[in-house]
């Protein structure tokens, strides 16, 4: 992470996410607590808590509680009023619930973090192997891929997760936009999920979303399938310094959240190799063009 100056920057909202606050949040106490040359142990004696406890907030892992905050800012020596007030602020945002609180009975907390750095993220690359990546996908896909074939006895849980989907969508034409540069293998294109009329509408979106000035998609030919990256991943960067660039790399059981600096640079790396290896952004939307036409 960019080293910046100790006292927070609070104007404005900082990142458009929970997660992401909390991140932040818990980046300028750590900056803090070390220019007090304070250690950890002894922060976390100050609000009844352990060492462990003070690295889980300093990470943006855990939520904060007002009077911690204030304990630790008085301890970190933080004494003017209009500075503590700036960070009790930010501890209120870091605390809102995003607009998919309401799906937190649906999906994992796990997941739910990373809806909440995406909505916060700059950038986000993608490379699929499955699947057409889900900020691009129709309904109707959706509902295919949520129903396991069978969108016709899609239940009430399985249609809101849809709607989740949907919802994680607008964050491509809404202010602040990311920008979102997604590969995805050939094979992709021609898996029928859903069938012909569901794939040919999910062709024709790829079309209209790719006009977007902040989207670009690119296709791996099969003859470079497999060679860079075994499976597909998700790399968020951020704007603000405070956030660490970020992998997500989904599994059955869970996810993985890669910050550190040498896997930040290895799947950058792949990222790189796989728009080189693949379709132009230009050629792709031919080679979807013509798919639309032969269908």
């Amino acid at each position: 992470m960019t080293t910046a100056d100790p006292s927070p920057a609070p104007k404005g909202d900082q990142g458009g996410g929970p997660t992401a606050r909390r991140i932040v949040l818990g980046a300028q106490l750590r900056r803090l607590r070390e220019a007090a040359e304070i250690t950890r142990a002894d922060a976390g004696y100050s609000i009844r808590g352990s060492e462990s406890k003070i690295s889980r907030l300093e990470l943006g892992r855990v939520g904060f509680k007002e009077r911690d905050v204030a304990d630790l800012l008085t301890m970190y020596g933080v004494t003017d009023a209009g500075e503590r007030e700036l960070f009790l602020e930010m501890v209120g945002r870091a605390n809102d619930p995003g607009w998919w609180h309401r799906y937190t009975d649906l999906v994992p907390s796990w997941f739910q973090d990373y809806i909440g750095l995406e909505e916060s993220a700059a950038r986000i690359q993608v490379y699929e192997l499955q699947f057409v990546p889900g900020l691009m996908q129709t309904e109707d896909y959706a509902r295919a891929i949520v129903s396991r074939g069978r969108p016709d006895l899609i239940s009430e849980d399985g249609r809101r997760r849809v709607a989740l989907r949907m919802q994680r969508q607008k964050l491509l034409t809404r202010a602040p936009v990311p920008r979102l540069w997604a590969v995805v293998d050939e094979a992709v294109l021609h898996r029928p999920i859903g069938g012909q009329r569901v794939m040919r509408a999910q062709i024709e979106h790829l079309i209209e979303v790719t006009k977007l000035p902040n989207v670009t998609l690119q296709v791996l030919p099969y003859r470079f399938s497999g060679y860079v990256a075994e499976g597909g991943f998700s790399l968020l960067r951020f704007a603000e310094p405070e956030l660490p660039d970020m992998v997500y790399i989904e599994h059955l059981a869970g996810a993985l959240y890669l910050d550190k600096r040498d896997e930040i640079e290895l799947y950058s790396r792949v990222i790189d190799q796989l728009t080189v290896d693949a379709e132009t952004p230009e050629h792709t939307r031919q080679l979807l063009m013509k798919m639309r036409s032969d269908s």
